[in-house]
């Protein structure tokens, strides 16, 4: 299972830990923690590392504008 929580840190309590526990009972679990900005960003750099989704990209964004 992937699952993606996106919150804010000042909201991070005991509730959400408790949910954590649920949803995954006895589990082994891997926790990654980064900033929401930069995970945009390294998305956004991965995909525009291929020369055919840049192209489409590219022209997405260009259909956009």
């Amino acid at each position: 299972m992937y699952t993606i929580y996106k919150l804010r840190a000042d909201k991070l309590d005991q509730r959400f830990l408790d949910t954590l526990k649920h949803q995954f009972q006895d589990r082994e679990i891997e926790i990654v923690v980064t900033e929401a900005a930069e995970a945009a960003e390294d998305e956004t750099a991965y995909l525009l590392r291929s020369p055919a989704n840049r192209e489409r990209l590219l022209k997405a964004i260009a259909n956009v504008e």
